[in-house]
């Protein structure tokens, strides 16, 4: 900390400066908010408590239905306090501490939809085996590979982080601290944080993202090879969700982070950077739960032993 200290603060420039569209988004975030923290919550409560959704997928749904509520509230609570106080300010140590954890949610949820995919594979591809090589030991130890591959990539450029120099400007053009907006206002050369985000963000990232999608190759391949259409059809579902949070995940920060930043991009990269760290989030469990009987069941099922231990 002890080079940056040109300046103590940041300035959020945030989404919107007028009074009236501000409270507007105050309410509209906060229901987004509020929405993802309980469907999320829910899932994670369904999966815990209901002895039907004790399987690898669904715990690996879990775990997802967490990430989701810590991505979003990395975020969410500090543009609405924001919003509501008309405070922009946010301090160095605040900031760095933003990066850190958005970092290592976004890194995770990357890694655990590499393993969910995996999940996909064995199930339709090697159905056989199915329990044999997800066991409970295996799903555990993908799980824990999962959160730590994250904080690591996400502590190796907060470390480089460190490294910079804040004299320039102070003011930040996002709604939260961002790598990106960090390296527009340093007065530090960013090239030794380039190799790291080419090297470490590159390679975990497009090497997750090729192993995410690999596996469809395959998983494809042995569901056109089935005859019946009710089984193609019953296939398929079991991987479409994961597809779509996948393409919707991967689509908004390939925007973010690979679209070369301007200054007439700087609106649509806002609204990418919305869709990725408060939207999704909240789409996730959505997509994953509306077309799922077994997480319908589970939610009857829930319900209905509620009602019974209030009316007794």
């Amino acid at each position: 900390m002890r080079n940056m200290t040109e300046i103590s603060s940041f300035t959020l420039v945030g989404l919107s400066d007028h009074p009236q569209t501000m409270n507007v988004l105050f309410a509209l975030f906060l229901l987004i908010y509020l929405m993802t923290v309980i469907t999320n919550l829910l899932i994670f409560f369904l999966v815990l408590t209901d002895y039907h959704l004790h399987n690898p997928m669904y715990f690996f749904l879990a775990n997802l239905a967490f990430l989701d509520m810590s991505y979003s509230s990395v975020t969410a609570p500090r543009m609405l306090f924001d919003l509501v106080t008309k405070s922009r300010s946010i301090s160095i140590p605040a900031c760095i501490a933003q990066v850190f954890f958005y970092l290592s949610f976004a890194a995770s949820e990357m890694f655990l939809l590499l393993a969910m995919s995996y999940d996909r594979y064995i199930a339709i591809c090697h159905p056989l085996h199915y329990k044999l090589m997800m066991s409970w030991r295996v799903c555990a130890r993908m799980a824990s590979l999962v959160w730590v591959a994250g904080f690591f990539a996400s502590f190796v450029h907060t470390l480089f982080l460190l490294r910079l120099s804040f004299c320039r400007t102070a003011s930040i053009h996002n709604f939260f601290c961002d790598l990106p907006r960090l390296y527009q206002i340093t007065c530090t050369d960013t090239f030794i944080n380039m190799v790291v985000i080419f090297v470490v963000g590159g390679g975990f990232g497009f090497g997750a993202f090729l192993l995410t999608f690999l596996p469809y190759v395959f998983i494809f391949r042995t569901i056109l090879r089935i005859r019946s259409k009710t089984g193609k059809m019953k296939a398929f579902s079991t991987c479409s969700s994961h597809i779509t949070v996948v393409s919707i995940f991967y689509g908004s920060l390939i925007f973010i982070y690979m679209v070369p930043a301007s200054s007439h991009m700087v609106n649509l990269n806002k609204l990418f950077t919305v869709l990725s760290a408060l939207i999704n989030p909240l789409l996730n469990p959505l997509i994953y739960s509306l077309r799922n009987n077994d997480l319908i069941e589970a939610l009857m099922r829930s319900y209905y032993h509620l009602r019974l231990i209030l009316a007794s």
